[in-house]
């Protein structure tokens, strides 16, 4: 218990980080390893080559997308910005009680719907266009259907989800889509295994 109170004297401001986003003293710690194992320079920050070492990016294909929301607008990322990207991954802790006038937590339905907004809306105009739609899907399928078939699913989704017929679709359409979506279970990772 001892090394787990030192760890998180030496974070800066980590009572509000914890409150922020809602991660344990023991999640923390382990961020904060983990965080320390990809800034193996240890520079206090990371670059987009540092996530490299993590394999489930490496294996996921639109990793490189995932990776640029950790540093879009940024060019760099400290312990608490990577902290507070990776709350939108924690699953929803449904006991905890909310605050009053407290902003709606990191990992909320919506938050985690904007999070995963942006992975395709990489012009960040506000809408997912045809050409963003079949980048994500040619990189998520690949070569397991023919670009046809990927035109098709890109036009039926669009048409489907496109409720002010602009051919495309915005965060609003994006989120109504996916109402019946058990989001919270898709977008989240138990951080202590």
């Amino acid at each position: 218990m001892g090394s787990t109170n030192s760890t998180l004297l030496k974070i800066p401001n980590v009572e509000v980080l914890m409150r922020e986003t809602g991660f344990s003293p023991a999640h923390i710690i382990r961020l904060h390893d983990r965080f320390k194992a990809l800034d193996k320079e240890g520079r206090g920050y990371l670059c987009p080559q540092d996530f490299g070492a993590i394999k489930e990016l490496a294996m996921n294909p639109i990793g490189d997308r995932i990776i640029g929301a950790f540093f879009s607008p940024r060019e760099t990322v400290d312990f608490h910005t990577f902290v507070k990207i990776l709350a939108h991954f924690r699953p929803v802790d449904k006991d905890r009680p909310k605050e009053p006038n407290s902003p709606e937590p990191i990992n909320s339905r919506s938050n985690k719907l904007k999070f995963a907004f942006q992975l395709y809306d990489q012009d960040k105009d506000g809408k997912i266009s045809r050409d963003e739609l079949l980048k994500v899907l040619r990189a998520m399928l690949g070569m397991q259907v023919t670009e046809e078939q990927l035109e098709s699913i890109a036009d039926r989704t669009i048409q489907e989800a496109d409720l002010d017929r602009d051919d495309a679709i915005s965060f609003e359409e994006f989120r109504k889509s996916l109402e019946k979506v058990n989001i919270d279970h898709k977008m989240s990772i138990r951080f202590l295994r």
